[in-house]
């Protein structure tokens, strides 16, 4: 039971992440552009490093998290 209820949450947080996803898409941001994101091309390659993206992206989440633990007490 206990993991029926896990595996629907999960399912549920994937299909909001990819909604998410699909907007921020639409919305032209530059987030896979932003200066201090990595991009190797080669001849037949590319590497792609989103390293400011991640640490904007970890810094939101942070703050977020932040606060709806505040909010929660």
């Amino acid at each position: 039971m206990e993991l029926g209820k896990l595996l629907i949450v999960l399912g549920v947080i994937l299909v909001v992440a990819g909604l998410v996803v699909m907007l921020v898409g639409r919305t032209h941001l530059p987030l896979g552009r932003l200066p201090g994101d990595i991009v190797y091309r080669g001849k037949n390659t590319r590497i792609y490093f989103p390293l400011a993206a991640s640490l904007l992206l970890s810094v939101v989440l942070t703050i977020l998290l932040y606060v709806v633990s505040r909010w929660r007490r």
